[in-house]
């Protein structure tokens, strides 16, 4: 029997039952034999409920399969002892040496402990934050950067291929919007008086690429007030209608009076919107592999060729001027627009060639991470998907819930349009990083998440980035005081390691592997904030009542090696949430 460092309990374990299950119900065989953790420890430190499974199958009750299937089990040194719970449970009692073994396994995989083979190398694309670069990175963007952050790197470690990726709407009516706001800002610079619109970014952001803009071509882009504003219609106030309809024709007004200019300032602004979100993005630990420009599916036919492919299956129409998609053959509640009267695409047009360019480029898997408030637009997705005759479970869709802050109790209000929003910078500037990504992680993504700041920036066993962190560094301080090499360790002698205190840590850490693909499987982060909370708590309980630095050497280096194998994990699973370790706090 090989070492546990090569062994997964679990699947060894399932093994045995199925050998069992061959003497005792051949009639059976093919059956699924899982495995699991009991909730109580009394019920063992596994359990499989393989004997309610097969009972009917093979006509014979449920305990009475039970107990045969004990009697079959083959030996196994990891085995301690077998008993039958409850109706037909098959709890299973492991040696301590099962359990110590896995401190020697920590020790010697080091960084790659917790990494599995469940996404068999299969390519996987995660598209997450993707927000509209008309304005910096609000908290609720943050949310979605840690969760997909996170999630790409739990889906790696579970041995997926992963690509990251941020898709730019650099297309369309609200980047028109912006470079517009920004025009009227350097107009003002220039001298001129042109009033504000409305309906128009109004952050400060607005004035700082103005003044960018201003230092780059100086007043090559200024013009007369009264040529940008004569002939514009009306726009009496509270009449929405009348305010879009002005800033329409205040783009078309720039766009003739800048001529090619107008595509040199939207590239200004574009590009220095898209570093200012980098750089932020890049400061919280978030990066990608690609930026993916909406444009380029324009400019490169993209949207086109994706239209003719559902045209060419039949899935097109065009009803009064307008060509739709029927979207209801595959189960969207109603059919869609996807090119309007004039000619102009709508923006489910682009969206239908940017996934069916995703697929086409060999992902297996699509992820794309979205706020809450897109839910009703997944099926038209899906549909689209299908009619282009691929399989829409390939699409995962993540949802986002909102975030609220709250400090001393009060909540903290946000509005994006006026600028008075809270941003992501701004969070990070006043709890850090570190807290930042464990507290937007803290609780699963399609939960309403409120943000305690007095309690992400406390120093206290209450915050629970803090309190895992803290167990981090006291191994490192128990280290310090010792003196010796941790690289030693490996070879220590582990029999001492006895009590259930450290039974039930070590338990701990032969489950960190499992969190991390039940992580992957769930696409839920979440889960590895829970472990490494109930991991860091059974650790300080225990560095509590424990001396390490004891006369007994045998003793001594046992409990040093259990310490750093739990210090390795929480690193191992901080390093997952993008979350620190630090040596002192």
């Amino acid at each position: 029997m090989s070492s546990t460092a090569s062994l997964d309990l679990k699947s060894h374990l399932a093994g045995l039952f199925e050998t069992a299950l061959k003497l005792v119900a051949p009639e059976a065989r093919g059956t699924s034999v899982t495995v699991e953790r009991p909730k109580q420890t009394s019920h063992g430190d596994y359990a499989s409920n393989v004997a309610m499974q097969v009972a009917k199958q093979v006509r014979r009750n449920p305990r009475e399969v039970a107990t045969a299937l004990i009697a079959q089990l083959p030996d196994s040194p990891w085995v301690e002892r077998v008993e039958i719970a409850g109706a037909g449970f098959i709890n299973v009692f492991l040696r301590p040496t099962a359990k110590q073994d896995v401190v020697r396994r920590v020790l010697t995989e080091g960084a790659a402990f917790g990494r599995g083979t469940f996404g068999l190398n299969r390519k996987v694309q995660v598209e997450f934050v993707s927000a509209n670069p008309t304005g910096p990175l609000h908290v609720g963007h943050g949310r979605g950067a840690a969760y997909g952050a996170s999630l790409a790197n739990v889906l790696e470690a579970a041995g997926f291929d992963v690509a990251r990726e941020y898709y730019v709407n650099d297309a369309g009516r609200q980047m028109d919007i912006l470079c517009i706001s920004v025009w009227v800002r350097y107009l003002e610079m220039c001298g001129e008086d042109v009033p504000f619109p409305p309906n128009g970014y109004q952050g400060d952001y607005v004035r700082t690429r103005a003044t960018e803009l201003k230092a780059i071509d100086g007043g090559r882009l200024s013009r007369p007030a009264r040529e940008v504003l004569d002939g514009l219609p009306a726009a009496p106030e509270g009449d929405e209608a009348a305010v879009e309809a002005r800033m329409d024709a205040l783009i078309e007004r720039a766009r003739t009076l800048l001529g090619p200019a107008f595509e040199h300032l939207s590239r200004i602004v574009l590009d220095r919107q898209l570093d200012g979100i980098r750089d932020v993005l890049t400061r919280f630990g978030v990066t990608f592999d690609m930026w993916y420009s909406e444009r380029s599916l324009y400019d490169s036919g993209r949207v086109a060729e994706a239209l003719a492919a559902l045209d060419a299956a039949g899935h097109l129409y065009t009803q009064d001027g307008a060509r739709w998609f029927r979207s209801t053959a595959f189960g969207d509640d109603k059919d869609r627009v996807v090119q309007r009267e004039n000619g102009l695409y709508t923006y489910f047009a682009s969206d239908i060639a940017y996934h069916h360019d995703k697929l086409q480029r060999g992902f297996e898997l699509v992820i794309d991470v979205w706020g809450a408030d897109h839910h009703g637009y997944i099926p038209r997705v899906k549909a689209a998907i299908a009619a282009l005759g691929c399989d829409p479970a390939q699409l995962q869709v993540p949802l986002i819930q909102l975030v609220a802050l709250y400090r001393g109790g009060e909540q903290v209000r946000m509005g994006k349009r006026s600028g008075s929003y809270v941003t992501l910078e701004e969070l990070m500037d006043e709890v850090g990083v570190d807290a930042t990504r464990y507290f937007y992680l803290a609780r699963k993504s399609d939960q309403h998440l409120d943000f305690d700041l007095d309690l992400a920036k406390s120093q206290s066993n209450d915050n629970p980035v803090y309190y895992i962190q803290y167990a981090h560094a006291r191994v490192a301080s128990v280290l310090q005081q010792w003196g010796g090499d941790p690289g030693d360790l490996a070879g220590a002698d582990l029999a001492p390691l006895d009590s259930p205190a450290e039974m039930q840590i070590m338990q701990r850490l032969i489950d960190f592997p499992d969190a991390v693909e039940a992580a992957a499987r769930d696409l839920a982060p979440h889960g590895i904030a829970f472990y490494l909370k109930e991991l860091a708590a059974e650790f300080h309980s225990y560095y509590n009542g424990t001396r390490f630095l004891v006369d007994e050497e045998t003793v001594k280096l046992a409990r040093l090696a259990l310490a750093v194998a739990v210090q390795r994990v929480l690193k191992n699973g901080l390093a997952l949430l993008g979350v620190s370790a630090p040596e002192k706090m």
